[in-house]
């Protein structure tokens, strides 16, 4: 059977540079820092006191009724307002033929997060003063205190839940989380359905929020967060000798995926904004806290992208990095394109997180929603903060100035913890 084409129509973001795409992509190619101090909780005791957080953001300035996803956590209120802006730019609520049976929802989508406060003085007026826990005042407090529906919402498919319910989407439900590879595997993974004929049209990409005290304790006891305090708009320094971690981020980034002939179908072709050509999965059969540090699971998903596309490594143009700026991360994956590329290559490469900081869950999507805006404007956006070359780190990372230059045919790199690698190319609209 002929595999159906998969094309993109619609986008939507909420992240720590904007609420739209419009403004994350003015943002990326100014060189513009989403990092700022940690509000969402007093983290001045933390050894990393900033984050990349999203900023004056209300749910009710995006859809019509907030009230009914009032019991939504903050990752997944994100979203939702990052659904409603790509459903809206694809056209597909004007559609009077769309088979909701066959309207999907495939996220990658990570955890709430738990109401502390609450949490604590729940525990502490439970505690009786000889240090034994009255079980009767726990129950009722647990009732009485904590919002039940809000502790529901911590699991992670509650978002897909939401934006089923959101646009009446009855078809595949699905959520992901491999780490920091969810939301391009729900989008690869979104893609292969499409193309099987198991879905003609997929809600797809990722929402995630850990900045808060359990989150970024973990990321800190790892030693995987910079903890450059004194500096923090530059501390996220992908590929540059002087980077000492990844900054934590937040967002949500959506993307609609649609099968190609049903768009040209009910007459949308000059919606379509880029089609997905390309799809790879791998694992780095390694150590849960570590990656490979030869790059081979990674190298491993970019060549099966590329034999997915039918394309070899002269066709792409530009690479999205997963460019965290741990030094483990950024070692290996340099390595890991030497071993596709070659070790002379010259194809240009970036990593959006010296800006947004690290999306978790969301940053595949978010970094996939750049790639076709540099496809539509021919420009691609720089790494931020890249003043100090790193010998291990030799390749053309496109240091604080955007390029305008020819492209047609993009690579998204995703690496989550636990070893977890995927890869997308997509490609300008074409007939």
């Amino acid at each position: 059977m002929t595999r159906k084409r998969v094309v993109i129509t619609g986008m939507g973001t909420i992240n720590p540079l904007g609420h739209d795409v419009a403004t994350t992509w003015a943002g990326l190619l100014a060189g513009k820092s989403g990092v700022s101090k940690t509000e969402i909780f007093d983290a001045g005791t933390f050894p990393s006191t900033f984050s990349a957080q999203v900023k004056d953001f209300d749910l009710a300035d995006h859809v019509e009724d907030a009230r009914k996803h009032r019991h939504a956590g903050r990752h997944c209120t994100f979203a939702i307002a990052a659904a409603v802006q790509a459903w809206k730019q694809s056209g597909l609520g004007d559609c009077d033929k769309l088979d909701r049976d066959r309207l999907g929802v495939y996220l990658g989508s990570g955890e709430g997060s738990l109401d502390f406060d609450n949490f604590i003085s729940l525990v502490v007026d439970a505690w009786n003063e000889d240090d034994t826990l009255d079980a009767p005042a726990w129950g009722r407090l647990g009732f009485e205190r904590m919002d039940m529906h809000r502790e529901v919402e911590q699991e992670s498919h509650m978002v897909v839940a939401h934006l089923a319910a959101e646009f009446g989407a009855r078809g595949p439900a699905f959520n992901v989380l491999t780490a920091c590879a969810a939301s391009t595997q729900a989008l690869g993974e979104a893609t292969c359905m499409i193309r099987r004929g198991e879905a003609d049209a997929i809600i797809s990409g990722g929402a995630h929020s850990m900045i808060h005290p359990l989150g970024v304790m973990g990321f800190n006891r790892l030693t995987a967060l910079s903890v450059r305090n004194d500096d923090i708009e530059t501390a996220s320094r992908p590929f540059d000798a002087t980077r000492d971690g990844f900054v934590l981020g937040e967002g949500a980034s959506i993307l609609i995926l649609e099968d190609y002939d049903k768009v040209i179908e009910r007459g949308a072709g000059d919606r379509i904004l880029a089609e997905i050509v390309g799809y790879g999965s791998s694992a780095d059969a390694f150590r849960i806290t570590d990656q490979d540090p030869r790059g081979d699971g990674a190298a491993a998903a970019m060549r099966a992208a590329l034999t997915d596309a039918k394309m070899d490594t002269a066709r792409i143009d530009y690479v999205s990095a997963h460019g965290t700026g741990t030094k483990q991360n950024d070692q290996v994956e340099t390595l890991a394109m030497k071993q596709v590329f070659g070790p002379e290559t010259t194809v240009p490469i970036s990593s959006a997180k010296s800006m947004l900081g690290h999306l978790i869950a969301a940053a595949g999507a978010t970094e996939l929603i750049t790639c076709v805006m540099a496809i539509r404007d021919q420009i691609l956006p720089p790494t931020a903060n890249l003043n100090v070359p790193d010998p291990d780190c030799d390749l053309d990372y496109i240091p604080n100035t955007p390029r305008k230059t020819p492209v047609t045919t993009c690579m998204s790199n995703s690496m989550g913890f636990g070893g977890q690698n995927n890869t997308l190319i997509i490609t300008a609209p074409a007939p």
